[in-house]
């Protein structure tokens, strides 16, 4: 069912989630689905996801950390790990958990109820998955996400907006609808 294993793994707009198994000897490791192909990684997906943050200047404990200032989200957090392209996931439990597994809010299209501790996760791309989590936690977690989500995307447009009006204070309204266009 997977394609390649692979050593080293950004995580990139592409990436849908990044989820927990066990080989044959019960040692974890990652199955990395992205839009066009899955692979292995024999890495934990919370150190997946922390080498991803450190790619994009931060460490999964700064992102948690900034998801704790701007919402006040403490536990299973969601985070981003670049806002700039959209790359908001969630964990399935807590990323102190070694079989913690992440999911792209981006790609999630719907969620239903599988059975009373499962749920299966519909993506964009039409792939489902089942994942070990029940309903409700995947709908508070999806939930949570967007309202951290909103409130972290707001706080970049006010910077970029006070910004940009300081540097073209003679700018009308006009002229700013004109450019969201």
């Amino acid at each position: 069912m997977y394609n390649e294993k692979e050593q080293l793994h950004e995580i990139t707009p592409l990436t849908m989630a990044v989820l927990c198994e066990k080989n044959e000897k019960g040692e974890i490791h990652t199955v990395v689905l992205e839009e066009l192909r899955d692979y292995y990684v024999n890495e934990k997906p919370t150190k997946i996801v922390d080498d991803a943050c450190k790619y994009f200047g931060s460490s999964l404990k700064g992102r948690l950390e900034g998801t704790k200032d701007i919402s006040r989200i403490t536990h299973k957090a969601p985070i981003a790990i670049d806002p700039s392209s959209g790359m908001f996931f969630f964990p399935t439990c807590s990323p102190s958990n070694p079989n913690c597994s992440w999911i792209s809010h981006s790609h999630v299209h719907q969620v239903l109820p599988f059975d009373s501790d499962r749920t299966e996760l519909h993506f964009k791309n039409g792939r489902r998955i089942i994942i070990d989590v029940s309903y409700g936690s995947i709908l508070n977690q999806i939930q949570r996400t967007a309202q951290f989500r909103y409130s972290l995307e707001n706080r970049i447009k006010y910077i970029e907006n006070t910004i940009v009006k300081k540097k073209n204070p003679e700018k009308t309204q006009d002229e700013d609808a004109e450019e969201e266009k």
